[in-house]
């Protein structure tokens, strides 16, 4: 079957960074399915993979998000069956989403929103997983919870939906930073209930609110923006990260008893963890929620349908770091 991958790891502008590649269709374990692929979106991990992971044993498919039709299903299937129409954000350590067709356990998988087309879908699965365990499963926010949450990085993929579920599902006080008009303007229309400059003084600027966040989403610049995280947050506050900061010192945080953690949203099909199915949960969470017109698309960009022109441009948007919400394209059909 057609795909796009490479052989070499670099950079996106080298000649040979993303082609099209002809390999085998998946063999389905127990709990997989096999989903024909209508759309996909590109995020941060894509462009890491690609930049960094050499492939191995031939050429390197990646892509994550993804929405489509279940084609086949494995033995031991009970979520699904062939003509579902289906929505996940798939398996770091597996063959990815850039094909025509896919393999993905089912855990992981979740109804695709009916009030969204098949790209549109395809952008949300990612970021609205890695927002909503570290909003509820990380920083262990509940419904009635009325303080405040700080979100370094809301123009972002995962920011534009995490503001959405903070201000929908819960009581929180969403202060989120942006530097542009443009990407002020989107996450306000996010639902951020102020917007502060990331490039100018945070501290200034909070206080200015009278608020002190009792919680920190740390979604990018993290090292550079650490300190004064620390001083912003309440004691016995709580800072989630989701980006690689090469170097940080928590110590910092102890004299306010802060507690730390890092989301990563691939752990648990990583690890086969035992509650692996939350995540089809809580996308059958999202999803109805999208239904329902309580969640709005994240999406900006349809960029058209997939090839390694399309491919490639996307990944460069992602790496200007200047993307606004999701890019997505469609396949197939």
């Amino acid at each position: 079957m057609k795909a796009i991958g490479y052989y070499q790891a670099g950079p996106i502008n080298a000649a040979q960074s993303l082609i099209e590649v002809e390999i085998d269709k998946p063999t389905l374990g127990p709990r997989d399915i096999l989903v024909e692929v209508r759309g996909i979106s590109v995020n941060p991990v894509d462009v890491k993979v690609r930049a960094d992971f050499p492939a191995q044993n031939g050429a390197k498919v990646i892509g994550y998000d993804a929405a489509g039709i279940v084609k086949e299903t494995g033995s031991d299937v009970q979520l699904f069956a062939v003509g579902d129409e289906v929505f996940y954000a798939g398996d770091i350590t597996r063959t990815g989403t850039n094909a025509e067709f896919h393999a993905v356990d089912e855990r992981i998988v979740g109804k695709k929103p009916k009030a969204l087309d098949f790209a549109l879908a395809a952008g949300m699965p990612l970021t609205s997983i890695t927002a909503w365990e570290l909003l509820f499963d990380s920083l262990a926010v509940k419904e009635n919870d009325n303080n405040t949450l700080l979100v370094i990085g809301g123009a972002g993929g995962v920011g534009s939906i995490l503001i959405q579920l903070a201000k929908k599902l819960t009581n929180l006080t969403v202060i989120a930073t942006a530097s542009r008009p443009e990407t002020v303007q989107w996450v306000k229309k996010m639902g951020a209930d102020h917007v502060i400059n990331h490039r100018e003084s945070l501290v200034e600027q909070v206080k200015a609110l009278g608020l002190e966040p009792k919680y920190v989403a740390a979604l990018t610049g993290t090292e550079g923006h650490f300190s004064t995280i620390v001083e912003l947050v309440k004691p016995r506050g709580h800072i989630a990260f989701i980006d690689d900061p090469k170097t940080l010192d928590i110590s910092s945080g102890k004299l306010k008893a802060l507690s730390f953690s890092w989301e990563f949203m691939f752990a648990r099909s990583m690890f086969q963890t035992d509650d692996i199915q939350k995540q089809h949960e809580l996308l059958n969470r999202v999803s109805t929620l999208i239904d329902d017109g309580i969640l709005i698309s994240t999406v900006t960009n349809n960029l058209g349908k997939l090839s390694v022109q399309t491919l490639k441009h996307a990944h460069e948007l992602q790496e200007s770091g200047r993307a606004i919400g999701k890019n997505v394209l469609e396949v197939g059909l």
